[in-house]
């Protein structure tokens, strides 16, 4: 059995249902902000180098917060092996693990960034639950066209390949691209229009073969944006539908027989 405390302290740290629920989401969000700001500050070299132990007290304090506050969402969790598996509970862990891994490799510490994730608790406080239905919506949409986002990437991988090693054999090394994978790097680059200009063809079929890949960029741009936007334009006409059980159509919530397989809906429709 739950104690009154935990089931009280629960109340506080998960539901923004009371006032000192808001309180304590709104003083972790702005914990959150300020602690990302002087990881961003410190990165400058100047700001480091006459601030060091301040940004460094800093970082402890705000990691150190962090920590007894995922913590404590553990403990007081009705199921804490779900909320370490849920994705609060992933950016949670995201945003205190950069601080450890800064122990044993020079650096990490500047991950921390990734706490201002858990920014997204802003919409759960804010009762912004339309902009969440939104997300999930987007979300919802990818998972849909994960297979033919992946087959679309694995083609495009194949012809990457593919024109890299034939830009090695027709430009050479003299031209800039000394191994297959650097005129890999090169294909990249100008397939997807960024174009550093580090390395260019110099030979008419090598400049022939490159206008052929920046043709190829515009479209392959397309093909992922056009997959995601069908999938999410489905399933925003399946909103407020009435799926039939026998063939999977939608219908009007009004409708009592299906309008595919005349199939009748066994539960009444409101009026």
């Amino acid at each position: 059995m739950r104690s009154a405390a935990t089931e009280r302290l629960y109340r506080i740290v998960f539901g923004t249902d009371t006032r000192a629920g808001k309180v304590f989401d709104i003083t972790l969000l702005w914990m959150i902000v300020i602690s990302v700001v002087v990881v961003i500050l410190e990165s400058i070299p100047r700001l480091s180098r006459e601030y060091r132990s301040l940004f460094f007290s800093l970082e402890i304090f705000f990691s150190v917060l962090f920590t007894v506050e995922y913590i404590l969402r553990i403990v007081i969790s009705p199921n804490p092996f779900r909320y370490i598996r849920s994705r609060l509970g992933i950016i949670d862990l995201l945003g205190i693990l950069p601080f450890y891994m800064s122990m044993f490799a020079v650096g990490y510490h500047y991950l921390i960034v990734f706490r201002f994730l858990r920014m997204l608790r802003v919409f759960r406080i804010l009762r912004l639950f339309r902009f969440v239905r939104e997300s999930e919506q987007l979300f919802a949409a990818l998972r849909a066209s994960f297979h033919k986002i992946a087959v679309f990437i694995s083609f495009v991988l194949t012809i990457v390949v593919l024109l890299g090693t034939l830009m090695y054999v027709v430009e050479g090394q003299e031209n800039g691209f000394t191994s297959i994978p650097e005129s890999i790097y090169w294909t990249i680059v100008t397939i997807t229009t960024v174009g550093y200009g580090d390395i260019t063809p110099q030979t008419g079929l090598g400049k022939w073969i490159a206008s052929v890949i920046m043709l190829c960029g515009y479209a392959i741009i397309a093909v992922p944006t056009g997959i995601v936007t069908v999938e999410m334009t489905r399933r925003a006409g399946s909103i407020g539908k009435k799926p039939c059980a026998n063939c999977g159509h939608n219908n009007e919530e009004q409708a009592r027989f299906c309008n595919y397989c005349g199939t009748q809906f066994t539960e009444t429709p409101q009026q």
